[in-house]
């Protein structure tokens, strides 16, 4: 097994103490993940071009934009985890950033409904291998009261990722076909990949916590088993799932609600969303940190309190957007659930790594990424997709509105997971074995 020693260590040691580096690493990182997104999500601004050419229901653009890349990527995500646990994170990263935009690439290439399938199973393939090991080399660079911050700074990627997807997406859509589009998404991540290996450094583990690092990583059930023995994790997990189906859900289906409730062309909708997302998405998405970070110094429940806020405050604003026939109306209300939307990965993330030892660090953020992408990505489309189908034949075009409006119970249970998890995170926050 490998692991840093001599002077390797020494000199990553030191460099991950430098504020200047370690704040070089979250960018680069930063925008792995905003590629990561944009290869995974520009596919839903594409969703009516692609229903269009191959004659496709709701519920097979629910199972594309979500079950079936959802399956993969979450499996394949805990084994790379476990290599993540044990031997070089940067090394996966870079190895994985490859495949996915390479993947990316021959989604452009589908000359059939099923070349595209397998495409997308291969961009699952790739991003299963980024997040965990991101999260973890994270956590090696920032102490745990600057860990929900540089997470939530990380995690606001995926908002940047969606503003490049949604409107360069649906520029490149509307002015060249929806393959050139996949084609321009693929293209950066493959150039990154050479970024990451040349200037990113393979931290030594436990560096922010000042611990001493054994190089023994735990079994993978010994991470299961203390994961499990955590009420808090099991609520947090659980709420993240449920907040991640309605998060899901939206993005795989605004596009297709838009062009087919209020009339909007691939570009309108490419610009629309790029900036609900994008502008408020990644504000919310990083001050949520921020915020959980500050009031966290006093009581670590703000990792959890935030995300419960936010989705409470979010809710009564969903049946505007969904069921209003005044596209200005509806806009303006989903500009609250577009802030809120994403505010619970970092605060998540941070109360996560915060329950376990360097070395299951990992592993832990798979598991918990299993788990809110097997609720949220599996199940959120396609179940969407489903209700929509169902309510076709009463409701016609309209069917798509109601069948949203579903992700506000979904947000519902959410927020309840939120109060339960906050009953117990700092007994099992405090309980978190040293390295």
């Amino acid at each position: 097994m490998a692991v840093e020693q001599g002077g390797a260590a020494e000199a990553s040691a030191k460099s991950s103490a430098l504020p200047g580096y370690r704040h070089y690493v979250l960018v680069i990182l930063t925008l792995v993940y905003v590629v990561n997104y944009l290869d995974r999500q520009i596919l839903n601004v594409l969703l009516p071009l692609i229903k269009k050419e191959f004659v496709l229901p709701d519920v097979a653009l629910g199972a594309l934009s979500g079950t079936v890349f959802a399956v993969v990527y979450a499996t394949l995500g805990i084994p790379l985890a476990i290599f993540a646990d044990r031997f070089n994170r940067r090394n996966i990263i870079a190895g994985s950033l490859f495949v996915f935009s390479l993947m990316t690439v021959f989604c452009g290439l589908a000359a059939r409904f099923w070349h595209l399938v397998l495409a997308r199973l291969g961009t699952g393939i790739g991003e299963s291998g980024t997040g965990p090991s991101i999260s973890a080399i994270l956590a090696d660079y920032y102490p745990p009261k600057q860990r929900a911050t540089a997470l939530s700074f990380y995690s606001a990627g995926l908002n940047i990722g969606l503003l490049f997807g949604f409107f360069g997406g649906g520029w490149i859509a509307q002015n060249f076909g929806w393959r050139d589009a996949f084609l321009a998404a693929g293209i950066p991540g493959l150039v990154l990949v050479f970024l990451v290996l040349l200037t990113v450094r393979e931290p030594v583990r436990g560096t922010a916590e000042r611990a001493m690092d054994s190089g023994h990583a735990p079994s993978f059930w010994s991470v299961v088993a203390r994961l499990w023995s955590l009420k808090s994790f099991r609520w947090i997990a659980i709420g993240t799932g449920m907040n991640s189906f309605s998060g899901y859900s939206l993005v795989a289906f605004l596009p297709l609600f838009l062009t087919t409730s209020h009339h909007f062309n691939p570009l309108q909708t490419g610009i629309t969303l790029a900036l609900l997302t994008g502008i408020p998405g990644a504000a919310g998405t990083f001050f949520s940190g921020v915020i959980a970070d500050r009031f966290g110094k006093k009581d670590l429940r703000a990792l959890v309190i935030v995300p419960m806020t936010g989705v409470l405050l979010a809710l009564p604003f969903g049946p505007v957007v969904f069921l209003s026939q005044s596209i200005t109306l509806a806009l303006a209300a989903a500009v609250v659930p577009s802030f809120m939307g994403a505010i619970y990965v970092g605060p998540g993330l941070a109360a996560v790594q915060g329950m376990v030892s360097p070395r299951m660090r990992a592993t832990s953020v798979a598991l918990f990424l299993f788990i809110l992408n097997m609720i949220g990505l599996g199940l959120g489309p396609l179940t969407i997709g489903e209700i929509s189908d169902l309510l076709r034949p009463s409701l016609g075009s309209d069917s798509l509105r109601w069948a949203l409006m579903f992700t506000l119970v979904s947000g519902s249970v959410a927020a309840f997971c939120y109060w339960r998890a906050s009953r117990t995170l700092r007994q099992d926050i405090a309980s978190a074995p040293s390295a």
